[in-house]
């Protein structure tokens, strides 16, 4: 018996039209780089091929295929290429997962048993809480790597009835919740859980397990890391079976690219297709933070803090193949890079894509954004107010008026934007940083005309300048 098969549902069938950027545009600059940079590490590293693509909101803003989809016989990458994106394969059973909990079908905290009561794995540590579905979506669950089986040195995965045999000859290797531990197993678990619950999220040119016949002319072939006389191990396609919901998914970066804008669709609440926006936005917080705070994990999505900016998404790793997917939420700026060699290193394309580009198109979206009209009737509201516990400053910075603490070492870190509503004199409020935000502002105005206080939320200050 084969492994649960995860069924995608089509949902972005138009491929997806790349915007023309102006040839002397800093977004276009920043693109010829990167095209550059790829093309001459491609030549001088010796890599077959690699496709990669950069997504700005809704609109790809480019996707190109370099080198070789097969080097014998020799067939040019295609920016449509097939590949085995591995572990990406879990973003999709995560999403699976939550679709059930949502349906109201599965709880995050009960104990996997409840659902596999086969799961017997040898518990080292019965004082600790059991395996939950959560333990599994966030690699807490203290379970082994991998099955019992070397699949990964000999290719052959286990079926589905193998993987419930011998999961008894295992043995836990952490106490839940204590150490986060990268888990195939877990997941593949996970996917067990969800099966013949729901549907996942899909696309036209991704599959579970073997690629379709009528796509199989588009699947590239996997090549291993270059050995030092320049050869390269050719791989066979391999079926992952049992662990298709951890690593068998295969698709192209256009699917990917869709993926991508639809996680921001969702994230700013313009759709609930597939995922409510509050249980996608679960699932990117971090569930569990590395001791490092810069990175972590939510509910099978990583999550990873940089110093220009957060990063969402998952990479993966197959033999011939290796694929990274992230997004940036704040620039909403996503990219994908899949190579089809073991020494394909997708992160170090992707971080340069994020270094050369990205900058350029979250400026080019600010520019755009940018034309907010200073209204002459705010004059009124500038000033400073007092209340028992702190100081209120109301300013003009470039057209916005913002609202800051002036007390505070850095006001800037205490600033937030009113935006104008329907109402005369009150605001919503828009700030990372200022305790209220999402809440209204409204200013008091006497009969002469005059602001008298200001009302954050239920709260005021007195005008005292």
């Amino acid at each position: 018996m084969r492994a649960p098969t995860l069924l995608f549902v089509l949902l972005f069938a138009a491929a997806p039209a790349v915007a023309q950027k102006s040839p002397d545009s800093p977004v276009q600059a920043g693109i010829t780089l990167l095209d550059t940079w790829i093309q001459t590490q491609m030549e001088f590293g010796g890599l077959p091929g690699l496709v990669i693509g950069i997504v700005h909101d809704q609109e790809p803003v480019w996707v190109k295929a370099y080198g070789h989809a097969s080097l014998d016989p020799p067939v040019p990458m295609s920016e449509d290429s097939i590949f085995r994106i591995a572990s990406h394969s879990k973003l999709f059973t995560a999403i699976s997962v939550m679709r059930a909990r949502d349906a109201g079908k599965l709880r995050l905290d009960d104990p996997v048993t409840e659902y596999l009561p086969w799961f017997d794995i040898r518990n080292r540590h019965p004082e600790a809480r059991p395996v939950t579905v959560r333990h599994l979506l966030t690699h807490t669950a203290g379970l082994p790597r991998e099955s019992i089986h070397p699949a990964w040195t000999d290719f052959e995965f286990p079926e589905a009835e193998t993987l419930r045999d011998t999961v008894s000859d295992q043995e836990t290797t952490y106490a839940t919740e204590t150490k986060w531990k990268y888990s195939n197993l877990g997941f593949t678990l996970a996917g067990l859980v969800a099966d013949g619950i729901l549907k996942p999220l899909g696309m036209d040119s991704t599959s579970v397990g073997p690629v379709p016949a009528d796509q199989r002319g588009r699947l590239t072939t996997g090549y291993g890391r270059r050995m030092p006389d320049g050869s390269r191990e050719t791989f066979p396609f391999v079926d992952a079976r049992s662990f298709d919901p951890a690593t068998g998914l295969s698709s192209t970066v256009p699917d990917m690219l869709r993926f991508l804008s639809w996680q921001m669709r969702v994230r700013d609440r313009r759709s609930e297709e597939v995922l409510a926006s509050n249980t996608l936005l679960e699932m990117q917080r971090v569930h569990w933070l590395q001791s490092s705070w810069d990175s972590g994990w939510g509910l099978g999505f990583s999550v990873r803090h940089t110093e220009d900016r957060d990063l969402i998404g998952h990479g993966g790793g197959y033999p011939g193949y290796r694929t990274q997917t992230q997004l940036s939420p704040e620039e909403k700026i996503g990219v994908v890079v899949f190579t089809n060699s073991g020494d394909g290193n997708p992160g170090r394309y992707l971080n340069k894509a994020f270094e050369w580009v990205a900058p350029a198109l979250a400026a080019a979206r600010a520019e755009k954004a940018k034309p907010v009209i200073w209204s002459p009737d705010w004059d009124i509201y500038l000033g400073t107010y007092r209340r028992r516990n702190g100081e209120t400053a109301v300013l003009r910075q470039e057209n916005d008026l913002v609202i800051l603490s002036p007390l505070s070492e850095d006001p800037n870190g205490s600033k937030g934007v009113l935006k104008a509503t329907d109402t005369p004199h009150v605001f919503r409020l828009e700030s990372d940083g200022f305790g209220a935000h999402g809440e209204l502002v409204r200013f008091e105005v006497s009969d002469a005309g005059e602001v008298t206080r200001i009302f954050v939320g239920v709260n005021y200050s007195r005008r005292v300048r």
